[in-house]
């Protein structure tokens, strides 16, 4: 497995962080990883940390530059919340105030999609 896999939904581009503990070593890499994906012009990002026991700052600070810069070029960012110790570093800084944070993969990626296609999905 990976440390950092992708997928796609339409044009909302999933990164799910398969790492238990994500730290300055793995920053460099994952910040790549988004980069090279917004190059592509996928500005409808989900991270799911569901993986993540721990999250450290510069880890962290590549969330936050990554959300000021999807902001900046007309994007979002969700997040899917990670378990334990790293819900608790995220909600102690603060830091979890200001992302979207879902509980879900599903929940962050129906939360990007169109309105009108959610409900031309249901319809059929």
């Amino acid at each position: 497995m990976l440390d950092f896999e992708k997928e796609y939904s339409s044009d909302i581009v999933i990164i799910t962080v398969n790492i238990s503990r994500a730290t300055f070593k793995e920053a460099h890499e994952f910040k790549k990883f988004i980069d090279d994906e917004m190059k592509k012009k996928k500005l409808k990002i989900v991270i799911d940390l569901s993986p993540c026991d721990f999250l450290d700052s510069t880890f962290i600070g590549v969330l936050v530059v990554t959300l000021k810069k999807l902001a900046d070029a007309g994007g979002e960012l969700r997040i899917v919340e990670p378990p334990s110790i790293a819900h608790t570093i995220l909600t102690v800084t603060g830091t979890l105030n200001i992302f979207n944070t879902h509980k879900t993969k599903s929940e962050a990626i129906m939360s990007l999609m169109d309105p009108s296609r959610i409900y031309d999905s249901m319809a059929s």
